[in-house]
């Protein structure tokens, strides 16, 4: 079984904003599989479905990005997910928008939704896929992560959101360093 979470934070005022980028990739594969996140559980969004063969659950933790290893945790309790089977999508300052990269582990490098997984599940040795969001050091940084997207962004993001599907559905079909050798690039 696989987990695929995207961070984000829960409600409107939050919508199409650079610390939501978890939620609307995976949103967009979502939508690609033609599946709804509409589930409720352990205070998670959540949808079900078979891809590639194997049962898969899309989360949206909704107890806001800080939290969201309490979420986590909860859906790895409850269906006894490995951590291998975990990806987890999430937006990143130091990676210019439009760029994305892959990570078998590491440190939270300062991101609290990161901190708080790695405090739940015991571990930094979960995958994650980074979204790029820049950073702008003149704004303070919650006050950048929570502005909201450009639409000259929300463009390169849409662009990079067919990239970004097929990492996903490789993900199924590939090791873990063989999905960063075919998708990491310099």
């Amino acid at each position: 079984m696989k987990l695929i979470v995207g961070l984000g934070n829960p409600g409107k005022k939050y919508e199409n904003t650079r610390h939501n980028m978890g939620f609307m990739f995976l949103d967009f594969f979502a939508k690609e599989k033609n599946v709804a996140i509409s589930n409720k559980k352990f205070n998670g969004l959540y949808g079900e479905f078979i891809n590639n063969g194997e049962k898969t659950i899309l989360l949206k933790p909704q107890s806001y990005i800080n939290l969201s290893g309490e979420v986590i945790k909860a859906f790895v309790d409850y269906y006894k997910i490995d951590i291998d089977d975990i990806l987890i999508i999430h937006d990143d300052l130091d990676l210019p928008i439009g760029k994305y990269k892959l990570r078998p582990t590491g440190s939270s490098g300062g991101h609290n939704g990161l901190k708080n997984i790695e405090a739940n599940l015991h571990t930094q040795d979960y995958k994650r896929i980074k979204i790029g969001i820049s950073n702008d050091k003149d704004i303070d940084t919650k006050d950048y992560v929570l502005g909201k997207i450009s639409k000259e962004n929300k463009q390169i993001i849409d662009e990079l959101s067919k990239v970004v599907n097929n990492i996903i559905d490789d993900f199924y079909k590939l090791t873990f360093d063989d999905l960063m050798a075919k998708y990491n690039h310099k």
